[in-house]
């Protein structure tokens, strides 16, 4: 685990190896409980979440050929529906106190949203967008497909969960699933656009940008 940045309360870890999923929802909850804010950003072996809205006609294979496939089925109490991790993803995990930092939930999601596309655009000379119908974002140029998943929970006015940045993973495991409500067909990654070059260095560039827009956003 690599720690890089430490400003004004916040740290923020950067791991260089997989992160089992189970083990990480050990780290948020105790987390919550300590309300002691942190920044992951990490990578998991292949996995399927569900969320609080997630509906069972978008699972599109049963719980024994995930098994059978060695993918891990994980329900959590988060919004959205279901979604997929893999390994090449840059996933980010914020918990922030959104009470000792006097913020709104939307607030926090402005701030998170604002952050990935600059730092997306930065980093990869990429741009993405929101989607006023689905959550997410999406590249501009794709046209429109899907490169940012995202999944906050927000309990006692403290958030945990974050998003998923489809990097050089091959999107594989989406192919079981209708991600977010929509086909797997629509998600898209760094590797098929074309923007996989470098990717350690990149990703590491990536973050640091992220952390220090997002910080910069919370104060």
């Amino acid at each position: 685990m690599t720690k890089f940045l430490h400003r004004k309360g916040l740290p923020s870890y950067l791991f260089p190896s997989i992160v089992s999923y189970t083990r990480y929802v050990k780290f948020q909850e105790n987390s919550r409980k300590n309300r002691r804010e942190s920044m992951l950003f990490l990578e998991h072996s292949p996995c399927l979440t569900g969320g609080i809205g997630a509906k069972a006609e978008n699972l599109l294979v049963s719980p024994a050929h995930l098994s059978a496939l060695g993918v891990e089925l994980v329900t959590l109490p988060r919004g959205g529906d279901f979604t997929a991790h893999e390994p090449g993803q840059i996933v980010g995990y914020l918990h922030i106190d959104l009470k000792k930092r006097n913020l709104s939930l939307g607030d926090f999601l402005r701030a998170l949203n604002q952050s990935l596309v600059v730092s997306i655009k930065e980093t990869w000379d990429l741009s993405v967008e929101e989607n006023p119908k689905a959550p997410g974002l999406y590249a501009v140029e794709a046209p429109k497909l899907k490169l940012v998943s995202e999944g906050i929970y927000a309990k006692s006015y403290f958030t945990s969960f974050g998003f998923a940045l489809n990097g050089v993973n091959n999107l594989s495991t989406f192919s079981l699933i209708n991600p977010c409500g929509a086909k797997s067909e629509d998600m898209t990654s760094l590797l098929r656009l074309g923007k996989d070059k470098d990717f350690p260095k990149k990703r590491r560039k990536f973050v640091e940008i992220f952390t220090e827009k997002f910080i910069d956003q919370l104060n």
